[in-house]
């Protein structure tokens, strides 16, 4: 208690997990774009529905005209939880308001730690990673998780330092998030980043580009191959690149490497997790970049599958699968093409 934190982007995620630690009585604050949401948050509470209860939180909230006020009240922490294309704004804003002490954690897809450290100093960044939280805006004032919490079987938060060093902060902002779900330190920030890319990147597109749901895109073969094919790519580019990866879904990466070149006894396992983890999953649960077509809004697929194509052709290692589906992507959100998983049939 008594740290003052904020929530820069208080989407699905900021909203969750901010309306979580407010209701443990910590000083809260979301800050969003959108207006609704936020005037519903001030009127009404913000509502937390699905698979963790209903709750109506009260937790102060504001637009970003009102962000100003923040120098009366110094920010000790604040967590931006943008879209990867909006953090270099979101931080600038925020940073001015830091407290002498005050820090910034990155609480998005993809990997902007380095984007946030060219703000506020690598000294004032910290990475934490919500692995498969499955949470969605539903509607102005009202977040909707739809997977099971993981619990003991699986770590949901990740908190790190960029150096990889356990301090105090970290510890303590593990603590804060177990109120929520499992929570760990990791000493291994970059390779947590990369095998949740590579988790990311295995979905949001599919989602995106054939508007099928997180069950149903699992459920039908010829996508179920192709998150396959995605995390296989996903998995070598990282490794080339000297990452540590950690179990991606409970399995080695050189284990989806395998089932992505078709070794029979790797694909027939890989599958069946595949299709096992459907039980913790419900009909509304959808990747954050299906949700965004969905809505009309940008997605952040250049910065998913698009950065694992970049990043595999600077090292020299091919991720054909994710340069043309972020191809598809694009042409889906620009109204080329309606989502349908014909879309993806030839990749």
């Amino acid at each position: 208690m008594g740290n003052r934190m904020v929530f820069v982007g208080a989407g699905a995620v900021g909203a969750y997990i901010g309306g979580h630690i407010a209701r443990t009585g910590e000083d809260v604050t979301l800050i969003d774009p959108w207006p609704d949401h936020i005037e519903v948050i001030k009127n009404n509470g913000l509502q937390l529905s699905g698979t963790q209860g209903e709750h109506n939180v009260k937790v102060n909230a504001l637009h970003l005209h009102e962000v100003q006020s923040l120098h009366k009240t110094p920010v000790d922490i604040a967590f931006i939880c943008t879209k990867s294309y909006d953090t270099e704004w979101a931080t600038m804003m925020i940073a001015q308001y830091l407290a002498p002490t005050g820090f910034v954690v990155s609480l998005q897809n993809s990997i902007n730690e380095e984007r946030i450290a060219n703000i506020v100093d690598w000294g004032k960044t910290v990475g934490c990673i919500a692995s498969t939280i499955g949470v969605d805006a539903y509607k102005a004032g009202h977040v909707v998780r739809t997977i099971e919490p993981g619990g003991a079987s699986y770590t949901i938060f990740r908190v790190g330092e960029v150096h990889g060093r356990i301090t105090p902060r970290v510890q303590m902002l593990a603590d804060l998030l177990s109120n929520i779900d499992s929570a760990k330190v990791t000493t291994n920030l970059w390779g947590e980043r990369w095998t949740k890319l590579t988790m990311n990147s295995m979905g949001n597109g599919v989602s995106a580009s054939t508007g099928l749901n997180s069950k149903g895109m699992t459920e039908l073969e010829m996508t179920r191959r192709l998150s396959i094919r995605l995390g296989g790519e996903a998995a070598r580019v990282g490794l080339g690149l000297g990452y540590e990866l950690e179990s991606i879904r409970g399995m080695p990466a050189e284990k989806w490497i395998a089932a992505s070149e078709g070794e029979p006894a790797a694909l027939e396992e890989i599958e069946g997790l595949m299709l096992a983890s459907t039980k913790r999953m419900t009909e509304a649960g959808r990747p954050s970049t299906g949700q965004d077509i969905i809505k009309g809004r940008r997605t952040e697929i250049g910065f998913i599958n698009g950065l694992v194509a970049s990043k595999g052709e600077e090292a020299g290692i091919p991720a054909p699968t994710h340069a043309a589906l972020t191809e598809v992507v694009g042409k889906v959100e620009r109204g080329e093409l309606e989502p349908s998983p014909d879309n993806v049939a030839h990749i």
